[in-house]
């Protein structure tokens, strides 16, 4: 049999329920609904390191934090340069070698922001420059700058941040023009040169949205009614806010005061963002669909980490609570797979390397377990997923256990635990730990297994997870995000001290 085509379509910060074939009634998703009945919906997905850099770098090495050395986004910067020496080939690489035409368009979010990762043809749309270089340098700022000069004067092309991050927007630019827009032409394009490349493709096409800011161009910011959205899930702030990286990155970001109301004209933007993005899918499905190849090519939709949305006090991600860890995330293989279908057991992105390796006849799971087989009943199902956020050694450290029904979160600050029955709380409201002892004692020591790596060690301390006293960090906000045209501040109000306590970049 001809080796199958592959096609990784990522989305940035895409909550797991906000697919309308999976149970979301409020929300359209015709494309992403498409998939669903193309394929299997892996409805207990995780990313195992809420957070951009890491799970990135978990796609593309199959390897977990713990080997990769990235536990959140400044740790890059130091082990990016040896990645590929110390966790294996990158995937694009592996793929290349195994005989694949690779591409790879939209956001990719390395350290450096340019590294090789392997693609013969790759075309950037990183949402942030961190100087004027950078921004010369990427693909989609260069089509405007070229292209449609008109829009170059636009600092931030996908929306206002800093204190506007969690503000509802319009995209500064019309539909086509759009970062959104430019990543499905582009892919299209790529899909259509069968005749010019014979070789079977692996592409991987990576939104930026729905990460905020919420922006989704005209007519999709005006899609959906606020006073529609439902309000966030909110528990007891002392259960909420045991990790206390939560009120810190609300502070950081501008959002520890919003209400209900505002809440729920974020999502309704939120929700805007994605079905725009979901038009965009389902123009490179068309693109699929129209090969003659289209049912051997297996397709699958992931996001990197989800969004709070207010959820338990708290936006952004970088937490372990089901909105920030919990993914989407579609196969779909008409030859291979069967249609409609539902697997409900433990996965994570981990396992993307293997399902691409496994696709193309040399499979290697690395950290991973062998998603394609168990979905073919040749593999059995993991019986626990673990995830890890922060530096280890730090307070910031944090460590998370999927087992059964259970969520076994370690906070290092403090020596904090939490233990949630997902069955009967899926609003992760009530901490069993005080009633659950061994079982406690049984996860940590799961977590504490999986971080003894010689990066992950210094998580640990006398053979267990290591703890420190609690502390408050001192708050402190983004004032800038995208340095490329020289602005890193607000302007200058000497009575107003808050003006220069800040930073440029998270």
């Amino acid at each position: 049999m001809r080796k199958p085509n592959v096609l990784f379509v990522m989305t940035d910060q895409q909550r797991w329920d906000t697919i309308a074939a999976l149970g979301n009634g409020i929300i359209r998703t015709p494309n992403m609904d498409r998939l669903v009945r193309r394929g299997v919906a892996c409805t207990n997905a995780y990313t195992t390191c809420p957070v951009c850099l890491p799970a990135r770098y978990t796609i593309r090495t199959g390897r977990e934090p713990a080997r990769t050395g990235v536990f959140n986004n400044p740790d890059s910067v130091h082990q990016s340069a040896t990645m590929e020496a110390r966790c294996g080939t990158f995937l694009a690489r592996q793929m290349g070698q195994l005989g694949y035409r690779t591409f790879g368009i939209g956001k990719f979010h390395t350290r450096p922001w340019d590294q090789d990762v392997g693609f013969e043809t790759q075309l950037h749309s990183e949402e942030l420059y961190e100087d004027a270089r950078q921004r010369q340098g990427d693909a989609f700022a260069r089509f405007i700058r070229t292209q449609h000069p008109e829009y170059d004067w636009i600092d931030m092309l996908q929306g206002e941040r800093a204190e506007m991050y969690y503000v509802p927007q319009m995209s500064p630019l019309p539909e086509a023009l759009t970062v959104e827009s430019w990543a499905a032409d582009r892919a299209v394009e790529q899909l259509a040169r069968r005749a010019a490349d014979p070789r079977p493709y692996f592409g991987f096409v990576s939104f930026i949205g729905p990460h905020p800011p919420c922006a989704p161009p005209q007519p999709y910011n005006r899609l959906y009614n606020p006073d529609l959205m439902p309000n966030p899930v909110r528990g007891d702030p002392g259960v909420d806010h045991a990790d206390e990286n939560i009120p810190w990155n609300n502070h950081l970001v501008w959002a520890e005061d919003i209400n209900d109301s505002w809440a729920r004209r974020i999502k309704a933007r939120y929700y805007g963002e994605i079905t725009f993005i979901d038009d965009c899918l389902g123009r490179i499905l068309d693109a699929v669909e129209a090969r003659p190849d289209a049912d051997n090519t297996l397709i699958c939709l992931f996001t990197d980490h989800g969004d709070m949305l207010g959820d338990h006090h708290a936006w952004q991600k970088e937490c372990f609570f089901e909105a920030s860890c919990r993914i989407p995330l579609l196969l779909s293989w008409p030859e291979q797979l069967p249609g409609n279908a539902r697997c409900a057991e433990l996965a994570c992105l981990t396992d993307l390397f293997g399902v691409a390796t496994t696709a193309a006849g040399a499979p290697e799971l690395r950290d991973g377990s062998d998603l394609l087989g168990l979905l073919a009943g040749r593999a059995s199902p993991r019986r626990e997923l673990v995830g890890q956020y922060g530096t280890p050694g730090t307070p910031m450290f944090r460590a998370m256990v999927r087992s059964g029904p259970w969520k076994y979160i370690f906070m290092a600050n403090g020596g904090r635990e939490q233990l949630f029955n997902l069955v009967s709380d899926p609003g992760e409201t009530t901490n069993c730990v005080a009633d659950n002892p061994r079982l406690v004692q049984q996860f940590r020591e799961a977590a504490a297994r999986s971080i003894d790596t010689p990066l992950g060690r210094p998580a640990l301390q006398n053979n267990s997870l290591r703890a420190f006293p609690f502390a408050t960090r001192l708050r402190e906000r983004i004032l800038q995000f995208d340095l490329a045209r020289g602005i890193t501040d607000f302007g200058p109000t000497p009575s107003d001290p808050s003006t220069t306590a800040g930073c440029a970049l998270p």
